[in-house]
């Protein structure tokens, strides 16, 4: 009896991993759960990841890891038997995902390609991330060690988070920070990786306006014509989003 519920539990998330995948990813439009089901690498390594987790649950030795480690090589993505993942996880493409043994992730959360949930160290205990609802993680995306990744929050590409994230906030950069808190979209899987906001291209256009003032100041107080340099404004991207959002 424990095994069919056990088989039933695992039966029920993946159905809501297929519907997930056809929700959130563009190419599912039209597209079968069946289809789904047999061609989406995310959702082949969700599936072994839900039967290895159960496995691993009930202290099945051995087998559990070796399905994470046949899942790898055949999907490209790695999943911890031991990782605790919700209802709804979807994993866009996937090659080169790794979630680490310790890691938490809650429902409807979206990650894309090469994303690491991962440690910092030889530390035991608590060492990967918890991701919590409805959060979206961007391609290459690195989150290293304990954090918390608040509900509603969105990871840049290629950020690398080490610190807490509040809820509801976009995060980019290396060392990755907060940019926007309580966005426009905080909820569900914003993909528009195009209009994110720059800091860099913030704190430069701040130092050129800065330095064209000054510019100006000296010219007024020489005796002498000084050379004005010509500042061209940073701008951030405009226009539609890709995504259609």
């Amino acid at each position: 009896m424990a095994g069919f519920s056990g088989f039933a539990r695992v039966a029920r998330e993946v159905s809501r991993d297929v519907l997930a995948a056809r929700d959130r990813d563009p190419a599912a439009r039209g597209v079968s759960r069946a289809e789904i089901l047999a061609t989406w690498p995310g959702i082949h390594a969700l599936l072994a990841y839900r039967v290895s987790h159960a496995m691993f649950e009930s202290g099945v030795p051995l087998l559990p890891r070796l399905i994470a480690m046949l899942t790898r090589t055949f999907t490209g993505i790695e999943i911890h038997p031991a990782a605790e993942i919700g209802h709804g996880l979807f994993i866009d493409h996937g090659t080169g995902v790794v979630i680490g043994e310790t890691a938490e992730i809650g429902d409807n959360v979206t990650l894309y390609q090469g994303v690491t949930l991962g440690g910092t160290g030889f530390q035991t205990g608590k060492r990967h991330p918890t991701v919590q609802d409805n959060v979206t993680i961007g391609s290459g995306a690195k989150l290293l060690g304990p954090i918390t990744i608040g509900h509603g929050a969105k990871i840049g590409a290629n950020s690398v988070v080490i610190t807490d994230v509040p809820p509801n906030s976009t995060v980019v950069g290396n060392p990755g920070h907060p940019v926007r808190v309580d966005g426009r979209r905080p909820e569900g899987p914003d993909v528009d990786w195009i209009h994110l906001p720059d800091p860099i291209a913030e704190a430069l256009q701040a130092l050129s306006g800065r330095i064209a003032t000054l510019e100006r100041l000296v010219a007024e107080l020489s005796d002498e014509p000084q050379p004005v340099a010509e500042v061209r404004p940073l701008r951030t991207v405009r226009g539609p989003n890709p995504a259609g959002g």
